[in-house]
């Protein structure tokens, strides 16, 4: 299926989200920017297919790293307006990087500003097309996504990927998560969706297949909360090895611990030593391909 006039998407690597340009004939703006590390592939993107034209807005499906990373160099450069979901604005606004997640999974995100909110129920114009706002709680509880009805396309940010979705945040911090994920499959489920352009990963048309494979897994985690553990100490790990690369393996140990989201989740469900659980992460992602050891460190695959 092919993408409307003047929609256009940059399928990004797993570090950084995808980024969806929109290109209308009166206003230009950009749903997600990706990571800090990636603001600067992200700018030459956008600045190669702007062609000429500015930046005017750029739209934010959640605040996580990887999703707003590039907002402040794109600001910068283009003196775009930005908007949020509206439960986040405080914290952007006074800059808590505590509440924010920043600090809590060990990633950065360069400081930005916020000028409008976004919120479920919501419309808005991206280029010349119109978006619902729909609330999707479950990897994030301020989350939203964006759907066409007259394109029958959904921006589903982390809520549905092709074959899963975003790590259930919440309950790894001892909130509810699972049963807000559900909804928010069963949400997607009602609506008329042809095409989803995920929030990482290749858009997709075989919907149906997809929540299938989402509806099985969030069985499958809420089944037993120590799942959903593992899975967010592996993911988080993967982050740092898709940001650094290569890490020693005498190093991280006390990198893990130094990672509050993991004490507090190594605390609550998984009660290893240090060693123990850099040792399971390592042999976690190096069984499926993610990673491998050589010389002493952990590199990524």
């Amino acid at each position: 299926m092919s993408l409307p006039p003047g929609m256009q998407v940059f399928e990004r690597g797993w570090l950084s989200s995808n980024n969806i340009l929109f290109l209308g004939k009166d206003a230009t703006a950009l749903v997600d920017t990706g990571y800090a590390t990636h603001a600067p592939q992200t700018l030459a993107l956008v600045l190669h297919a702007l062609n000429g034209r500015t930046l005017d807005r750029i739209v934010n499906t959640h605040i996580h790293s990887d999703h707003c990373g590039g907002n402040a160099l794109l600001q910068e450069t283009f003196g775009c307006r930005t908007a949020i979901p509206a439960t986040e604005v405080d914290k952007v606004r006074c800059w808590d990087q505590n509440a924010l997640s920043y600090v809590a999974t060990g990633q950065q995100c360069p400081r930005f500003k916020v000028d409008d909110t976004i919120a479920p129920g919501d419309t808005i114009l991206l280029g010349d097309l119109v978006w619902e706002v729909l609330g999707a709680p479950g990897h994030d509880p301020h989350s939203v996504i964006l759907y066409s009805p007259a394109h029958r396309i959904l921006v589903s940010a982390d809520a549905l990927w092709e074959s899963g979705f975003g790590v259930i945040f919440p309950e790894l911090e001892g909130e509810s998560g699972f049963g807000e994920t559900r909804a928010t499959l069963e949400l997607i489920q009602r609506l008329d969706v042809a095409l989803v352009i995920p929030g990482h990963g290749k858009p997709f048309t075989d919907v149906g297949r997809s929540l299938d494979i989402a509806f099985r897994r969030i069985d499958f985690l809420a089944a037993d909360p120590v799942r959903n553990a593992q899975n967010g100490v592996k993911v988080l790990l993967k982050f740092l090895l898709l940001e650094r690369r290569r890490i020693p393996l005498v190093d991280l140990p006390e990198m893990l611990s130094g990672i509050p989201l993991v004490a507090a989740v190594n605390a609550r469900y998984l009660g290893m030593t240090q060693p123990e659980i850099a040792a399971w992460s390592v042999a976690q992602l190096t069984r499926v391909g993610a990673a491998g050891v050589e010389q002493g460190a952990v590199v990524d695959r």
